[in-house]
């Protein structure tokens, strides 16, 4: 059995020899033409042509010869001396190109002649001669000659004309026997050519063509496929190894398809030992694993269209999480929603983590939605507690304050200078108890909604410099100076004054408190895409960055900070009232160098005008 490659070279080999052939008898055939005609023009033409010259050099010298006759003998002797010279330079061309039997002879014949011929004509030079003697010289002797001469060149011009005939016919002959061979060459190749073709179709096409599908079947999941091949040779060798590949697919399917299983087993009991309602879902928005929470509460159970189910912020949670490549949650400034479950509330903060897979390409995303109604309740028992707390220690602490004003004035008596002391310090702790107790009120009002806000368009510079105002004069005894920074082109924003107010009043307090003296304090305010940003920024001493995610947090002070006074509530009402607002708050520091505390509040004319549909839903601040 040929390999394939040898078949190929059986193919191209015979359609390789035969253009060989082909083109070596064209060289033959054409080099012999040449040859043919080269004879033809450099032998017999060249004789055709001296004959020519000579017999038209005799015909000028019998002019002249009959021009001495008739008595001019100067012109007629220069004519013959003229055509004397043509016609021995032509004859010896004859003679030197003697190209045929009987053509030498011929040739030598008539050189003897024209001997003759010329010696008379030396012989009429004499001047003795008369008229009549001439006349009979010429026409006894020249004459005779003339035509002899004459009749032998025609000959050898004859001859030569005759075998240049003969040569065309010989050349012509062997032109169309080229031509009948180049055919016969031509049909064998086209024959082979044809053959070749046929078998290449039969060896090489059709066993590929009928691999070709074979592989499209297993392109498309058939494993099972066998490919069959009569053939020992490549293409043979290339369908065993095809069906070894397949072999080791099949068992490839079969062993992922068993860790598959187990693998969406495990999943699936993993997912349902979590106490959070946990989705994964495919980049078409196909639920592929849930917790059973996830299915109860939300109804993503595996096989789920999301896009099918009447949830809208489910919906937008998953389009965010495939339109980025970042942890998202539905809504920024309002992450809990509200949710209804057999009539009962719930609360929850819904998370979208997108999947990217090898490629960086997002392939899916996991849904997690916290279920934070206990945390919610617990802070609002919290709150309640602390605000029924304050409130119940807010009235005798009064009246105990009043009490130590009362005996500090000395209107119920004189009192000692250590007595006098004590009640001093007992005075400054209750003021600052007082303080604590009227902020915690400030916060559980704020995040119980009961402080009505007066919320309206209010020019940024307008909060900025009520704000620098308020504290110029402390900055200046404190030798800081206290400058603003605002864009003329800065939006409105819509925000309560006092509140706002309330913000700067606590965030200045504290760079003030913390900004040693020659150092400065920045208001500014940037213009964002939906908000605009407030900004304080001091050179003070700085926060460690560990401590920057806590600073927000209720009774939470630095550790290490030199000055000692303080509750640590002053920034969570910043944040409180901010939040009240839908904006958020940032802190960022470089220890040494100082603090940059900033917020936003929405612009004015970025308000955003919701539907009916969005306005049903209760989102929680």
């Amino acid at each position: 059995m040929l390999s394939l490659r040898q078949k190929l070279l059986v193919g191209f080999g015979g359609l390789l020899l035969i253009i060989t052939v082909i083109g070596m008898k064209n060289i033959l055939q054409v080099t012999d033409l040449g040859g043919a005609i080269d004879s033809i023009l450099r032998e017999n033409y060249r004789s055709v042509i001296a004959c020519q010259t000579m017999k038209e050099s005799l015909e000028r010298m019998d002019d002249g010869s009959l021009s001495i006759i008739l008595g001019n003998r100067k012109e007629g002797f220069d004519i013959i001396d003229k055509e004397s010279i043509h016609f021995e330079k032509a004859l010896n061309i004859e003679l030197n190109n003697i190209t045929m039997p009987g053509e030498g002879e011929m040739a030598h014949h008539l050189e003897g002649l024209f001997a003759q011929y010329k010696s008379i004509i030396i012989s009429m030079k004499d001047p003795s001669l008369s008229s009549e003697r001439l006349h009979k010289i010429y026409f006894t002797d020249l004459k005779q000659l003339f035509g002899e001469i004459k009749s032998t060149a025609d000959t050898i011009l004859t001859m030569n004309q005759k075998n240049m005939y003969d040569e065309s016919q010989q050349a012509k002959r062997t032109g169309t026997t080229a031509r009948h061979e180049m055919y016969i060459l031509l049909l064998i190749g086209a024959s082979v050519a044809v053959v070749y073709v046929s078998l290449i179709g039969k060896w090489i096409l059709r066993p590929i063509k009928h691999l070709k599908a074979s592989v499209d079947e297993i392109r498309h999941g058939n494993l099972d496929l066998v490919v069959s091949s009569d053939t020992h040779d490549e293409i043979g060798q290339l369908s065993d190894a095809f069906n070894e590949m397949t072999a080791s697919l099949r068992e490839l399917r079969r062993s992922d398809e068993a860790k598959l299983v187990r693998m969406q087993q495990s999943t699936q009991q993993t997912f349902n030992s979590l106490p959070n309602a946990v989705a994964l879902v495919d980049q078409d928005g196909k639920v592929e694993a849930a917790t059973d929470t996830a299915g109860n509460l939300f109804g993503l159970k595996r096989g789920v269209q999301i896009m099918n189910l009447h949830i809208t912020w489910l919906k937008d949670l998953f389009k965010d999480a495939i339109g980025g490549n970042h942890p998202t949650s539905q809504l920024k400034n309002a992450p809990v929603i509200q949710h209804f479950v057999n009539a009962q509330e719930h609360y929850f903060q819904p998370t979208a983590v997108p999947i990217l897979n090898n490629w960086k390409q997002i392939s899916g995303a996991i849904l997690v939605m916290n279920d934070v109604t206990k945390q919610l309740e617990q802070d609002e028992l919290k709150r309640e507690f602390l605000s029924t707390v304050s409130h119940q220690l807010k009235t005798p602490l009064t009246s105990v304050r009043m009490a130590l004003h009362i005996l500090l004035e000395e209107k119920i008596g004189s009192l000692t200078p250590k007595q006098a002391d004590l009640l001093t310090a007992a005075r400054e702790d209750s003021d600052r108890l007082y303080g604590v107790i009227e902020n915690l009120l400030d916060i559980s009002r704020i995040e119980s909604g009961k402080i009505e806000m007066n919320i309206q368009s209010v020019p940024v510079g307008q909060l900025i410099r009520s704000a620098a105002e308020s504290f110029q004069a402390s900055a200046r005894d404190r030798n800081i100076d206290l400058s603003m920074v605002l864009a003329d082109n800065t939006p409105d924003v819509i925000a309560d004054t006092t509140q706002i107010e309330h913000v700067f009043a606590n965030l200045l307090t504290n760079s003030l408190k913390y900004t040693p003296a020659g150092g400065t304090i920045t208001i500014s305010a940037e213009t964002e895409k939906e908000h605009v940003r407030f900004l304080v920024a001091d050179t003070g001493s700085g926060i460690p960055a560990q401590y920057l995610a806590q600073v927000f947090d209720q009774f939470f002070r630095v550790p290490g900070q030199e000055t000692k006074t303080g509750t640590g509530l002053g920034l969570t009402i910043v944040r409180e009232i901010v939040q009240a607002h839908e904006g958020t708050v940032r802190a960022e520091s470089t220890p040494g160098k100082g603090s940059i505390f900033s917020f936003t509040i929405p612009r004015s004319d970025k308000i955003k005008s919701y539907t009916k549909e969005e306005e049903e839903q209760t989102w929680l601040i």
